[in-house]
């Protein structure tokens, strides 16, 4: 039993008397999807051997649940969020853009994904997307993952994205998502000066019924909170870093033009080309408590070029 692709649990004197069940779901954090996919598949193990999930355990036993699936020998045509690594490396694509990865263990990593790049493909045949790109890099090892992304960056936006290798890391890692335990901060250039020094937008958003992909503020849309801070100004442009209370799609853009200030670069939302070719957004810092490894992670993305040179020629 490889321990890479299996987590082991040693039953303490005051866990004596629960069940099996009872262990995989409250000590391994098992949710009831994966408690599924796990009895179906045999991924329960109850010292080596497989067990009645109503079964009572005693101190000292070991409870272990399979990490890694068992890949099968071609993703379904309908998932195109994650992309399996197989055995050997996948047919090169001259679109992969190098990528830097800031963590990585068994299960999780955090990547620093380049402007320019989807996180994952929208269509079976599209390449060059975050995700074929970390593929590319796992392949030469051997290892048979899936990598699930947790959240998402616009395909403009640079900077730390957390990922799963895994289903159990990706179920762990959505929890902490959804309960708020994730910390992603931003830097952003911003058009005009901003007034106060420290700010929060509250304003709901929704589609836009004109474009197929744009947001906008409106009543009765989702709430959408953002939280800046001035880093720097100049004459005509504000350096903000930013954090999220919630993580609408497109929310840091939406909320910046709906105050006056749209990013700079950010045409969609009434930014002007200028220096930067996109939107000046680059997600800078990620931080979370590691639910397996009981401490505190935080990974910082160094800023990219092209951020760098705009923030050089308008605030230094």
């Amino acid at each position: 039993m490889s321990r890479k692709d299996w987590i082991e649990y040693t039953v303490t004197e005051e866990e004596a008397g629960m069940n099996v069940e009872q262990i995989v779901r409250q000590k391994l954090n098992v949710s009831g999807r994966m408690m599924q996919r796990l009895t179906r598949s045999k991924g329960i193990l109850l010292n080596r051997k497989q067990p009645f999930l109503q079964r009572q355990v005693k101190a000292g036993d070991q409870v272990a649940i399979r990490v890694v699936e068992r890949q099968p020998d071609r993703q379904p045509q309908h998932d195109t969020s994650r992309v399996k690594v197989q055995t050997q490396a996948p047919a090169p694509s001259t679109h992969v853009l190098p990528v830097e990865l800031l963590y990585e263990d068994d299960h999780l990593l955090i990547a620093n994904k380049p402007a320019g790049m989807m996180v994952h493909p929208i269509k079976e045949e599209q390449d060059g997307t975050l995700v074929h790109a970390l593929a590319a890099h796992f392949a030469p090892r051997g290892e048979q993952l899936s990598i699930h992304p947790v959240h998402r960056l616009d395909k403009d936006t640079s900077g730390a994205i957390l990922l799963a290798k895994s289903s159990y890391g990706h179920q762990i890692a959505d929890r902490l998502l959804r309960e708020g335990g994730i910390h992603r901060e931003y830097v952003a250039v911003v058009s005009g000066v901003l007034e106060n020094e420290r700010g929060t937008i509250d304003a709901p958003i929704g589609r836009d019924p004109g474009h197929p992909t744009k947001r906008r503020v409106v009543e009765g849309g989702d709430a959408a909170i953002t939280h800046y801070e001035v880093i720097q100004r100049s004459s005509h442009m504000s350096m903000v870093r930013v954090w999220l209370e919630t993580g609408r799609t497109h929310q840091i853009r939406v909320h910046f033009e709906h105050i006056g200030h749209p990013l700079a670069g950010d045409t969609m939302y009434g930014g002007t080309r200028g220096l930067l070719r996109r939107q000046a957004l680059h997600a800078s810092s990620l931080a979370f408590h590691h639910p397996l490894r009981n401490e505190k992670l935080q990974c910082e993305a160094p800023l990219p070029t092209d951020l760098k040179r705009l923030i050089a020629a308008e605030f230094e």
